[in-house]
């Protein structure tokens, strides 16, 4: 099994070193999910490092990000991310939605990294990769932890997440909304429950995570919507747009983002069309004619992109370009107390 560092957004190796301690960056521990976790493993390794930072040529919206989960139980066929499991030598299609590798000592590398001596307060974005709040995060708590280390140091931060289990932490996100510039946005591409449950079967459903948005900004959280990815012939009806505006804007929602088209990158792909096959055998052709490359002919991406601003622009929605959607302020450092190094208590297990 290979370890190397693939925490970068865009899934490609920057050179950096094995970021895993063990033999070789090898797995410290192997747990077997039980209960409603059955029939998943998690892969326990202790990262030298969890801020990873992108090169500056970057065009993704945030420049550092945190992951500390790799593969995701969300099981979204379209997953981008499926092939950075592929660098690790697991398999990509079931085995990214089964076995998931767990960073266990993420909070306590954050609460040093974050240490003023080090860092300049730059805001971090979690969500870039696999989702923060996958049914996995009730058993570590990881997510959890990084925010309240993130709140300590008054740094900046967003959230990305597909998953209702982001209420959870409601008081803790509010607090750190008052210490510093947070931003959550709920990624919802359609409402549509048979599109939703042939694509991404292991999320909440979409009208729930329409709640946890009123939820949010009932606290006064800034919460936003990504409307994405956008899936052609399944989710880009000018209706099935509309819907999901409408549901947003009725809730709440602080700003409305997206109408990208899924793109589908060597990998995902293969997965997604296999996925297909399945669900949707009449479509497969029509995704191999529109998808010879990763993306999807820019007049398709250009009219969902229409349809979508239309529909907010109706709709009277706060409409954002995703750039400023997921990128809070950059906040100077303030004089604060520096951020707690959790117990070793937060890590035991229920699998």
């Amino acid at each position: 099994m290979r370890w190397r560092d693939i925490d970068g957004d865009d899934a490609q190796d920057h050179g950096q070193p094995a970021l895993f301690d063990g033999v070789d960056g090898a797995v410290v521990e192997r747990r077997r999910g039980e209960g409603q976790f059955r029939g998943m493993e998690f892969l326990h390794v202790r990262t030298r490092t969890i801020i990873n930072s992108l090169p500056a040529r970057s065009r993704l919206p945030f420049r550092h990000t945190i992951n500390a989960y790799r593969g995701c139980s969300h099981a979204c066929s379209y997953c981008f991310a499926r092939p950075s499991h592929e660098w690790l030598e697991l398999d990509i299609d079931e085995g990214f939605e089964r076995q998931v590798v767990v960073k266990v000592n993420a909070v306590e590398r954050l609460a040093v990294e974050l240490a003023p001596r080090r860092w300049a307060g730059e805001p971090i974005a979690m969500g870039t990769n696999t989702d923060p709040y996958q049914r996995c995060e009730v058993i570590y708590g990881l997510t959890r932890g990084l925010i309240e280390v993130l709140a300590a140091a008054r740094n900046p931060f967003s959230v990305l997440t597909k998953s209702t289990l982001v209420v959870r932490d409601l008081e803790l996100l509010a607090d750190a909304a008052r210490r510093t510039d947070v931003s959550v946005n709920l990624s919802i591409g359609t409402l549509d429950p048979d599109v939703w449950l042939a694509t991404e079967p292991g999320t909440p459903h979409p009208k729930r995570r329409v709640e946890a948005i009123a939820r949010l900004r009932q606290a006064g959280i800034p919460c936003g919507v990504l409307v994405a990815p956008v899936l052609p012939g399944l989710s880009d009806g000018a209706d099935q747009l509309d819907a999901v505006v409408a549901a947003c804007v009725e809730a709440g929602a602080s700003s409305i983002s997206g109408g990208q088209l899924v793109y589908l990158k060597p990998g995902t792909r293969e997965v997604f069309l296999g996925h297909l096959a399945r669900t949707h055998p009449h479509l497969v052709q029509r995704y191999q004619a529109w998808y010879p490359g990763t993306y999807a002919p820019a007049d398709q991406r250009q009219r969902v992109r229409r349809l979508l601003d239309d529909s907010i622009r109706r709709r009277r929605g706060t409409q954002v370009e995703v750039r400023a959607n997921r990128a809070p302020r950059r906040r100077p450092p303030t004089a604060a107390p520096r951020p707690p190094v959790p117990s070793s208590t937060q890590l035991r297990l229920g699998v």
